[in-house]
């Protein structure tokens, strides 16, 4: 079977329907993200408990701090067997570093990707705060990502072009993906369809999926749009 290329982010603040929602899925076709709030609110056992029940985890809680205090948070994350990491490209090259560190030491197998840009970012908003344009900085963080040797970069869509990077095992993980057009919190949204072809290797889609009466069948129509 093909690796999925599907990722859901698990949009809820109460465990029941974190069961209730994944007992309707097939594993095989998708990869489960946890972020701040679930984590926060359940911590690793929740985790623990969704691996159990066959689903690879994409723990989404973007570290972003001084490299000793990333590289000993990294080291419990990946204690916990998870697919997938993630931190704050702005944090700087050596804060990466440690945190590569800490997943080779605990799982070598595992994926650490840096975040560029949120999606909910404009340039706009990026020039409030001193920053320039978007694509510009996107393109500078990834490839410090790519130099420091981490397996791949979150970022729109729309940023993998100005990035630029063409190493066939650089990832590009997409969030802001939904079935039309809606961006809800997000500055831009592209279907599963627009992000792949842009070439997204995962996407992230949530409320499509997880608000849906039938869950399983969207997540069917979208697997089928990423290949």
């Amino acid at each position: 079977m093909l690796d999925s290329k599907v990722i859901i982010a698990l949009d809820y603040s109460d465990e029941k329907e974190v069961w209730q929602f994944c007992e309707r899925l097939d594993n095989n076709k998708c990869k489960l993200k946890v972020g701040k709030q679930l984590f926060t609110k359940y911590g690793p056992s929740l985790v623990e408990k969704l691996q159990s029940k066959g689903f690879k985890i994409f723990l989404d809680l973007k570290f972003h701090d001084i490299p000793t205090t990333v590289y000993k948070a990294s080291i419990e994350a990946y204690k916990l067997g998870i697919w997938m990491l993630n931190v704050h490209a702005l944090g700087g090259a050596e804060m990466m570093r440690a945190a590569l560190q800490a997943r080779d030491e605990i799982n070598s197998e595992s994926k650490l990707i840096g975040v560029t840009v949120l999606t909910s970012h404009s340039d706009e908003s990026l020039s409030r705060i001193g920053i320039g344009k978007r694509d510009n900085l996107a393109k500078i963080l990834a490839n410090q990502v790519s130099d420091v040797g981490l397996d791949g970069v979150v970022c729109s869509p729309s940023d993998i072009e100005s990035i630029g990077i063409r190493e066939e095992s650089f990832l590009f993980v997409t969030p802001g993906i939904r079935l039309s057009l809606d961006s809800d919190d997000h500055n831009n949204a592209f279907t599963p369809k627009q992000a792949c072809s842009l070439g997204a290797d995962y996407i992230v889609i949530g409320r499509p999926i997880t608000e849906s009466d039938d869950p399983m069948c969207i997540l069917d129509k979208v697997v089928s749009s990423t290949y």
